[in-house]
């Protein structure tokens, strides 16, 4: 087995032991992106030098007995990410030459138990999509099938493990956009319980809605950086203090006498075929586990995306405000005087789909329109959080599909943003309730495409969400699709 195919827990061992170095495994994955990236298009900053370097100290810590899990392991950033010294272009032109100054909290954290980073991935521009189309640095292609999209909007943080261009790598997830990308990619991917992880340093979309997570190629790594990355940060208001668990500890304390929610509005029609029997099968697995499977109801969900479209776009509005050609950033003098100069700026450094959000958000917050939409987005999500408080109420987790299709084709639906946004239908309510959720394998649809299992969990009980999916994985052999997937 090559050392670009192996899980962080796999590796560990063999640093442990010496029968390996870090700057050897490095090198390996510097190699494996150089030769499949032109490819996939995953990354969007290469950090060779630095990696090798963090390599040689990782190994020096090893030698001195000082080894963590993630010691000596090659990791990658979704370009949101700041981090020190490095570009950070949230894969916009308008932050093409920003270098930044400090490093993000979690990535601070990740530094400080000797992992290594390879570099920054490609991403949907501000994290503003379901496909990873709309990158300043070009599309993601899919290392399933390259005429397909990734996911989005952390298309690269997915595309990368599944091409086996990292260990494991961090995205960000506002609406879906760990877990989608990670169900298309056939990778794990987990977006922890709103407040969990600090969002400290990662580059604002929806503040209300945003959490960075994990994204790995099987269930015990995800739990792995999870755990090195999660638990309070003064530095963020909205991080929240309470005990992260030591999540390896209760891995495989399996979901026998668990009760698993069917949540009947998320089993609909227009669910495709291959994606609907896969969820199934996997149903079936979860009563052969011991798990009593109970059908619920989420009635506010047919309002979720309408809720989500106008609660984030009204955040980005503001968020995106501060990018004016002045603190930071490209800056365009064509225009005249300072507007002009504002208006050259925005309009050269922003793509398509970031002005249409912004100009959606900013209608959505005008005087006159804040009531009737802004302000009833807000009553909805209470809405429909407490419909997934309800539910909690009778059973420890929900399964649901992650996405209606398998990924689709680069192209298709770019001139249909209703239709892109319906993409992620399954996972947007999840961060308006803001509760925790996880994609992981449960099949291949007729193309031969990975299908993602939805695992959704009671708030900051990603512990128990962990469980149900380590021990699917392991009566079953999906978590081996991430190695099928390149190469073939």
């Amino acid at each position: 087995m090559q050392l670009t195919d192996q899980t962080i827990h796999q590796l560990h061992q063999r640093l442990s032991s010496g029968e390996i170095s870090s700057v050897a495994l490095t090198e390996a994955y510097l190699q494996r992106i150089e030769q499949t990236d032109p490819e996939v298009n995953a990354y969007i900053t290469i950090c060779r030098d630095a990696a090798l370097a963090d390599a040689a100290a990782a190994d020096k810590r090893i030698a001195a007995g000082d080894i963590d899990l993630l010691t000596g392991i090659p990791l990658a950033l979704k370009d949101i990410f700041n981090s020190e010294g490095l570009r950070t272009t949230c894969g916009s032109k308008i932050l093409d030459n920003f270098v930044s100054p400090y490093d993000a909290t979690t990535v601070a954290r990740l530094k400080a138990r000797g992992a290594v980073i390879l570099g920054k991935l490609n991403m949907d521009e501000f994290a503003m999509g379901s496909s990873n189309e709309n990158s300043a640095a070009g599309p993601v292609r899919n290392p399933w099938d390259g005429e397909r999209v990734p996911g989005g909007s952390s298309g690269g943080s997915a595309a990368a493990v599944a091409a086996r261009q990292a260990v494991a790598t961090l995205g960000t997830d506002t609406g879906g956009s760990i877990r989608q990308p990670a169900a298309h990619c056939g990778v794990v991917g987990l977006k922890p319980t709103y407040g969990r992880v600090s969002r400290y340093g990662v580059i604002a979309y929806a503040s209300s809605l945003d959490q960075v997570g994990p994204l790995a190629r099987d269930v015990e790594d995800c739990a792995t950086l999870l755990g090195a990355v999660a638990g309070y940060d003064p530095a963020d208001s909205t991080s929240v203090d309470r005990p992260v668990p030591d999540y390896l500890a209760t891995l495989k304390d399996g979901v026998n006498g668990k009760r698993i929610g069917l949540p009947r509005e998320y089993f609909i029609d227009g669910l495709d075929a291959d994606v609907k029997c896969a969820v199934e099968r996997a149903i079936e697995t979860y009563r052969t586990l011991g798990a009593e499977i109970v059908d619920v109801s989420l009635p506010h969900t047919d309002y979720a995306v309408a809720c989500y479209y106008l609660i984030a776009t009204a955040e980005a509005s503001s968020n995106l405000a501060r990018y004016d050609g002045v603190r930071f950033g490209v800056r365009r003098d064509e225009g005249e005087g300072l507007i002009g100069m504002y208006q050259q700026t925005r309009a050269a450094g922003f793509g398509e789909e970031v002005k249409r959000r912004i100009m959606l958000g900013t209608y959505a917050l005008s005087s006159g329109y804040y009531d009737a939409y802004y302000l009833k987005a807000q009553k909805v999500r209470t809405l429909i959080r407490q419909d997934f408080l309800d539910a909690f109420e009778n059973v420890d987790l929900l399964l649901t599909p992650v996405a209606p299709t398998p990924a689709f084709k680069i192209g298709e639906k770019v001139d249909d943003p209703l239709q892109m946004y319906l993409s992620d239908i399954f996972t947007i309510p999840v961060n308006l309730a803001g509760t925790c959720g996880l994609s992981l394998p449960c099949g291949l649809s007729a193309d031969g495409l990975p299908i993602g299992l939805q695992l959704i969990g009671k708030p900051f009980a990603e512990d128990e969400l962990l469980q149900a999916a380590w021990a699917f994985e392991n009566a079953t052999d999906f978590s081996q699709l991430p190695q099928l997937a390149a190469d073939r």
